[in-house]
């Protein structure tokens, strides 16, 4: 993994879509800073935060990742490796359905996945510090390059999306505490349905977590 550490950036998500439009995809590649003034979040939310978060965006070819992962569902996939290396070292983090980071009842990160012809776009960001009051930040000090380290070492595993289910569909149940946002309106999560793809049937409706 090619990394790429600015000091500020406007969004290291349209940064390295931008960096990779100008010089092709020619190996994976991650843009990493600790300040971003125009981040990016789900649904063309702004996830900005404070300088000394952690905020990053990587790129794999879509070909890269387990045979039997759906790619509408990639996002659950990254995110709940980095939290089962976050949780090796104490962190009770937690990934609410599909793609945000909760420490307890609050969110602290979340990530977006985008695919763009051949190229998965994932971004990552998390709270190291606090912010507005209703969010949290992760419970543990982290040195982000031996984490980002982990991370990609673990993802280049390719550990089957069986495996990675089989965990996430057991830590569902605490998503069910909450609502998410389906066509711009907060719908609860009490009665979804995880599936096997990682989609959620709720009122009588399939959704995907890519986004």
């Amino acid at each position: 993994m090619k990394i790429i550490r600015l000091n500020e950036v406007t969004s290291t998500h349209t940064y390295l879509k931008e960096y990779i439009s100008k010089n092709g995809f020619i190996e994976p590649i991650c843009i990493l800073t600790d300040y971003q003034t125009n981040g990016i979040g789900s649904r063309g939310n702004s996830w900005s935060g404070k300088k000394g978060n952690l905020f990053f965006s990587f790129a794999y070819t879509k070909n890269y990742f387990p045979n039997d992962l759906p790619i509408q569902t990639i996002s659950i996939y990254v995110s709940y490796i980095l939290k089962n290396c976050l949780k090796q070292l104490g962190s009770k983090i937690w990934i609410k359905w599909p793609n945000d980071f909760y420490i307890e009842d609050k969110k602290i990160g979340g990530t977006i996945t985008n695919l763009s012809g051949n190229i998965v776009y994932c971004g990552i960001g998390i709270n190291l510090l606090d912010v507005e009051k209703e969010f949290g930040k992760l419970d543990i000090k982290i040195e982000v390059d031996s984490v980002l380290e982990s991370y990609f070492l673990e993802i280049e595993k390719k550990i089957s999306w069986k495996q990675i289910f089989s965990d996430f569909k057991i830590e569902f149940q605490l998503s069910k505490k909450f609502q998410t946002t389906i066509d711009d309106q907060k719908v609860s999560l009490e009665n979804a349905m995880l599936n096997e793809d990682g989609s959620i049937q709720v009122n009588n409706k399939k959704v995907f977590s890519l986004r």
